[in-house]
């Protein structure tokens, strides 16, 4: 939700605008030494990055979301907009062979990544996963029917929506180089005069150190991995990405990956699908001519 916005000089001719949206850190870096107009283009980064955020997050009671998944199955008329991104994860959902739903957020009530260090039972589980499975909603474009106990999340293309949009914005009011930078998911309209932007990737542990540096001029990069959310139980690592056949963690995955496209959300989209694969994570990417890094 709104809140401050602030601008600092990181070069002589790069500002960054920074603020908080979806529960991360955000900035945008534009190619300028002129801080007024930082503050002006990063202030509708964070309008768009606040609003996506108040109209899709489960945890807004006023949201879209939450009124779909309490419609108790009632028929709802979507906006164009929240009709746009179920159709996307619709696609999303054919092209992965099921196993990217944005209906699986309901798994959240057994599996809480937040270091009490529990893995729920199978019998938990197995509940939960007969109220999972985008096939058993209706969808008529733009309208919507969700069963009783089942629940939509976008978490998995929010982010990396909010980063196309913000990007999308800011281009359209300068000619300068822009990044946007929505807690690692990230666009750039193309490259500073002094050469590409230069991308820290952090080390799958503990000491958040950049494993990788990589040169990023244009389009989307994001990362998708369990360095910042997964249990640890008996000394075996459960990360936050669920396969939904099973409701348990994906079994072989690398710790993250990496995935430079065309935009944010086709970079964010490649890199769940990958580490859905599991042990075939770096396989699948290759095979789909994808760029991208992994880190095991």
């Amino acid at each position: 939700m709104a809140g401050d916005l602030a601008v600092s000089m990181r070069a002589a001719q790069l500002c960054a605008a920074t603020f908080t949206a979806m529960s991360c850190p955000c900035e945008v870096l534009i190619e300028t030494a002129d801080a007024q107009a930082a503050r002006r283009l990063g202030a509708v980064a964070a309008a768009e990055a606040w609003r996506i955020e108040a109209k899709f997050s489960r945890y807004r009671p006023d949201s879209i979301i939450s009124r779909i998944n309490a419609s108790g199955g009632q028929p709802m008329l979507l906006d164009d907009e929240s009709a746009s991104l179920l159709d996307f994860a619709a696609r999303c959902h054919e092209l992965s062979g099921g196993a990217f739903d944005v209906t699986s957020g309901v798994l959240r009530k057994a599996w809480r990544f937040d270091g009490s260090g529990k893995v729920p039972d199978q019998v938990t589980v197995d509940a939960l996963l007969q109220r999972v499975g985008f096939g058993r909603l209706s969808w008529n474009p733009p309208h919507i029917s969700l069963p009783q106990g089942m629940e939509l999340d976008f978490g998995g293309i929010g982010k990396e929506y909010a980063v196309d949009r913000a990007l999308a914005l800011v281009a359209m009011q300068c000619d300068v180089a822009v990044l946007v930078n929505f807690g690692g998911d990230m666009a750039t309209n193309h490259a500073p005069a002094t050469g590409p932007w230069s991308v820290g990737v952090e080390r799958p542990d503990t000491d958040r150190e950049a494993r990788l540096l990589l040169d990023f001029a244009a389009g989307g990069m994001a990362t998708s991995g369990d360095t910042h959310r997964y249990i640890e139980v008996d000394g075996v690592r459960y990360g936050h990405i669920l396969d939904v056949k099973t409701g348990f963690p994906v079994v072989g995955a690398p710790r993250s990956v990496t995935v430079a496209a065309g935009s944010c959300v086709e970079a964010g989209l490649m890199a769940t699908l990958a580490m859905l694969q599991g042990v075939r994570a770096e396989n699948f990417l290759v095979e789909q001519g994808a760029q991208h890094w992994c880190l095991r």
